[in-house]
């Protein structure tokens, strides 16, 4: 369990792309309703809550201990707040409320809380146990490592984070399982070094990165959420609203993409169709093209802000 101590509570996860987000999902009225879909610690919402004193805010989060240390972080903004405890995509699908939010923000990154503080593995440097989950819902880590057949776990690392050792990591993993139960985040972080060739070991990036990243989204179902929740989001958004998506990683990015731009096509029918039979029309205006990133000096002040990418839209109609 986190220590919710004083100390626990100061800032440990600096947001990102802080400027651009307020530049693009700037309030356009007096007591605009927002949704942050993923609150975290709940450094988006306090920097909107500060520079629009009208906005209103509804935090999501499926971890209630970090959600804890949000609450004491934004007590400050009284009612102009409130809490969902729970997965954003479920919050979206079962959206009862007569108001629609007119800006909606989803960011996708994992928050440095539960790398440094919640005590469940999510770190190759720490010796924790293996959990990975958000919640406290569903497989662990550790469940994944224990159970799955040498090729299931090479696919999974594969296609969660395109590591190309990914065939020799898993050999290791079954192997080292074989002689005693692989129970800690270090013990796993040295498994996948001894996997991997000495060259890849000597990298910029250390060797476990990866694979660490490819059981935290399947452990958390990063990419099997994140489109339902993208559609759920954009039925609930308000038509005029906006809505920003910070990915971190190209997995995410080209989902969010790829959505965006379905959805801001005329016609949807296939290519070879010689006339339009759908009578489509554009749900969304794309208001960055390319996808806004960090500037040198926030990277230099925060260096996870590099791997940061935000896309954001304008809902223009509702979706028949």
């Amino acid at each position: 369990m986190a220590d919710l101590s004083t100390d626990s509570i100061d800032a440990v996860h600096t947001p990102v792309l802080v400027n651009e987000l307020i530049k693009v999902l700037e309030p356009k009225q007096e007591g605009e309703l927002m949704i942050d879909a993923t609150l975290g610690e709940g450094g988006h919402s306090m920097h909107f809550l500060s520079n629009f004193p009208g906005l209103r805010i509804i935090g999501i989060d499926a971890d209630p201990e970090i959600q804890k240390i949000a609450k004491l972080r934004l007590q400050e903004f009284g009612d102009r707040i409130s809490y969902y405890s729970g997965w954003s995509h479920d919050f979206f699908s079962e959206y009862a409320l007569k108001e629609r939010p007119r800006i909606i923000l989803i960011d996708l990154g994992v928050s440095l809380f539960h790398y440094e503080k919640s005590g469940r593995g999510f770190s190759f440097r720490r010796d924790e146990e293996l959990d990975m989950r958000i919640s406290n819902q569903g497989q662990s880590a550790l469940d994944l490592i224990s159970g799955l057949s040498e090729k299931k776990l090479a696919d999974l690392i594969f296609f969660n984070s395109d590591e190309r050792f990914s065939r020799r990591i898993a050999r290791e993993i079954v192997k080292a399982r074989s002689l005693e139960p692989i129970s800690s985040s270090k013990t796993l972080s040295l498994i996948v070094e001894k996997a991997v060739p000495p060259a890849y070991r000597r990298g910029p990036v250390h060797p476990a990165t990866k694979t660490f990243q490819a059981l935290r989204i399947a452990v958390n179902g990063e990419l099997t959420r994140l489109e339902e929740l993208l559609e759920n989001a954009l039925r609930v958004l308000d038509t005029g609203g906006r809505m920003g998506v910070i990915s971190f990683h190209s997995l995410e990015d080209r989902i969010v993409k790829n959505f965006f731009r379905k959805k801001n096509k005329d016609c949807i029918c296939p290519p070879q169709t010689p006339i339009c039979r759908c009578r489509g029309q554009r749900i969304v205006n794309i208001l960055t093209k390319k996808g806004l990133r960090a500037g040198s000096d926030e990277v230099k002040a925060n260096p996870p802000s590099r791997s940061a990418c935000l896309r954001a839209i304008e809902k223009l109609i509702d979706e028949e």
